[in-house]
């Protein structure tokens, strides 16, 4: 089995535990997911089966899209409601215009310090248990994309955001810092990413339908095809003598003369002239392509 399972991740279960799970019972070792979802948060958690795990850094790079519930006036050492509260104002007199001036400090490309409490690795330690050690933590900000902030709602001190960002933003680290600039600090009370990529909400099985399809054998249905993560991509058709040659290990091909233009590093999906997935392709110039990933030997 090949492809892509979207789960709607539970509250209370790591990203790890729904890994774990689907792959004690369906039948495949090579199962992994395409972003972390902290425990408490919800929502579209990408699984990559058998060779589609080769896909698996496409998937990361894409954009995705959160609802976020903030805490006006809470700061925690977490940056969410997990943690222990370190400070409690009223934050119920922040007004709208002043969310979203506020809110455009954090749009396009930008510096983030990551939480304290997050699985980034220092020395091979992740960082939250250097922190429940009580040793100092101070993660270095790093660049992020923000594509879009917008209020869905705002009542008294609660806010919620719709959030669409790149890979390596901490939307947790947003509450936390939005709070700070409208001077009554903030914290995450609630999350769930609603888009990854293409995969939306709305493609998610949620745990417990999955568990009684996966005991039931009746799962496979479930499943993306692989080249699902790519589709937004440029594709080509090989002859049937460069899909030979790729499959024969063959680096060098020649580029389709499509009028299309090709700068090095460029990546397209090819297929063979029956339809199959047969690879990802990187340009090495104007006028040939090598494989970077082969899917069909």
């Amino acid at each position: 089995m090949s492809g892509i399972l979207i789960v709607n991740k539970p509250p209370a279960w790591t990203s790890f535990d729904v890994v774990k799970y689907v792959r004690g019972r369906c039948g495949e070792n090579r199962v992994g997911h395409a972003g972390t979802l902290d425990p408490a948060a919800t929502g579209v958690l990408p699984l990559l089966l058998g060779s589609a795990t080769r896909l698996t850094e496409y998937l990361v790079d894409t954009t995705k899209t959160y609802e976020a519930t903030i805490q006006l006036g809470v700061v925690t050492d977490t940056y969410d409601a997990d943690g222990e509260i370190l400070s409690r104002v009223d934050g119920s007199h922040v007004t709208v215009e002043q969310i979203e001036s506020a809110l455009a400090l954090f749009q396009g490309d930008i510096l983030q310090a990551p939480p304290a409490y997050s699985a980034i690795k220092r020395a091979g330690v992740p960082l939250y248990r250097m922190a429940r050690r009580g040793e100092e933590v101070a993660p270095e900000p790093r660049p992020v994309f923000v594509e879009t902030l917008d209020i869905i709602e705002h009542r008294a001190s609660t806010l919620r955001l719709s959030v669409t960002c790149g890979k390596g933003f901490y939307v947790r680290s947003l509450a936390h810092d939005l709070g700070a600039a409208l001077g009554v600090g903030g914290s995450l009370s609630a999350l769930t990413r609603t888009r990854v990529g293409s995969f939306r909400i709305e493609d998610a099985i949620d745990m417990d339908t999955l568990k009684g399809e996966l005991e039931s054998g009746r799962w496979r249905h479930r499943v993306w095809a692989p080249d699902e993560v790519l589709l937004s991509w440029r594709a080509t058709i090989l002859a049937d003598e460069n899909a030979t040659r790729l499959r024969n290990g063959l680096n060098a091909l020649v580029s389709p003369r499509d009028n299309i233009a090709v700068s090095e590093g460029d990546l397209c999906r090819a297929y063979t002239v029956d339809g199959d997935f047969l690879a990802v392709m990187r340009a090495l110039d104007g006028e040939r392509w090598r494989p970077e990933k082969v899917f069909l030997g």
